[in-house]
């Protein structure tokens, strides 16, 4: 039940549903024998690892912010990857990681005698481990924008430009050619991936398999996923397995609480203007795009009020089309706008200037518990 004492616009996210999602992938990593570490890149609302780290304390950074995030409040087991390191970042990467992949083989071969003299040096209690990206360049992701493996692609290294030796140091393969996809996805870029590069898995010790899987989805088919893991460990047992889904830990653990402001018309479309942003609060809905459903809409195909959702900002596309709603809105109703958690918070922006909305959590026991209420400071401080 949402409260209606907390100020709109906010963000809330329940511990429950979190957890059920944690539950399910502790029960993959054990029964696929396969390590899965969170991408912050999805999520890095660090108030609720606590709750996470009694599930995962590894973690994916594609930053030096994320790796320290890590460190800080998750845990030191950092595998790294950026698509360009340069001799200002990579020291402090490699003080803070336990492994790191690389984009290509020019950046392996500029950055690995450091890792190399690092390791020799006997700093940590256990040596980075390096990597390689690779393209199977097999796409199975219909939105370009979230496409890594479309052709000009600047990820990875395709099979025909890798040496049929690999450089020494060079201990695992990473891929990641997923967005919210299935296991029959991840079938289809295995077999890309063991036609293309299976003459060097042998000599590797690990297998990255990126993001992208959404297991805690309701139709993820997980039995099948298991047999994939369970069937890669059997054509190649000297291979540790790692995958790094982004959505599937928090993929609909968490709502976006928002008040009706005004109803416009224009050209027989009504519009509801919300005190919140699909382009500041919600990037993902006008980049993807989607259409988030809403608490109480009902089918298209059943008699209601049809409304126009706008943002609450200058920007002529913040707006999505098409609710249907049994009763028709007013000024004051709250709507709750779901699954407002994974690639949400970690994308907001503060354009406009637009009063960015608090984070809320709910405990399975007990009332709601504020997290993070933002202020005309957090504005001023970004142009500081």
């Amino acid at each position: 039940m949402i409260s209606t004492n907390i100020p709109t616009p906010y963000y809330i996210v329940y511990e429950e549903k979190l957890r059920r999602n944690l539950s399910i992938i502790k029960d993959v990593e054990k029964r696929g024998n396969v390590k899965i570490i969170m991408a912050f890149k999805a999520n890095a609302l660090w108030k609720t690892f606590p709750v996470i780290s009694q599930y995962v304390t590894s973690s994916t950074a594609s930053s030096i912010n994320e790796m320290k995030l890590s460190l800080e409040y998750l845990g030191d087991d950092v595998h790294s990857y950026c698509p360009v390191y340069t001799p200002v970042t990579f020291p402090e990467f490699l003080a803070g990681s336990t492994h790191i992949t690389f984009n290509s083989l020019s950046q392996f071969a500029e950055f690995y005698p450091k890792v190399a003299a690092y390791n020799k040096e006997g700093v940590k209690k256990r040596n980075v481990s390096c990597g390689l990206r690779v393209n199977p360049q097999c796409s199975v992701i219909e939105t370009d924008i979230y496409n890594p493996c479309k052709p000009g692609s600047r990820f990875g290294v395709l099979a025909e430009d890798l040496p049929d030796k690999l450089p020494d140091g060079l201990e695992g393969f990473h891929f990641h050619a997923l967005c919210e996809s299935s296991s029959y996805d991840l079938e289809k870029v295995l077999d890309a991936l063991i036609k293309q590069f299976g003459k060097w898995l042998p000599s590797l010790k690990w297998l990255n398999m990126g993001g992208g899987h959404l297991m805690t989805r309701k139709d993820y088919n997980i039995e099948h996923l298991v047999f994939l893991l369970q069937r890669l460990h059997n054509e190649y047992p000297n291979l540790e397995l790692i995958m790094e889904p982004g959505s599937a830990f928090t993929w609909q653990t968490g709502d976006l609480v928002v008040k009706v402001l005004d109803i416009v018309e224009n050209g027989g479309i009504k519009t509801a203007i919300i005190d919140s942003s699909f382009a500041c609060h919600m990037p993902d809905c006008l980049e993807m795009p989607y259409r988030p459903e809403i608490e109480g809409e009902i089918g298209d195909n059943e008699e209601g009020f049809r409304y126009r959702i706008g943002g609450n900002s200058c920007l002529s596309g913040d707006f999505i089309d098409g609710w249907n709603f049994k009763e028709e809105l007013k000024r004051g109703d709250l709507l709750v706008l779901k699954d407002m958690n994974h690639y949400t918070t970690v994308k907001t922006n503060m354009f406009n200037g637009i009063q960015h909305p608090a984070i809320w959590w709910q405990p399975i026991d007990g009332q709601p518990i504020r997290l993070r209420e933002f202020t005309y400071e957090d504005y001023k401080n970004r142009m500081d």
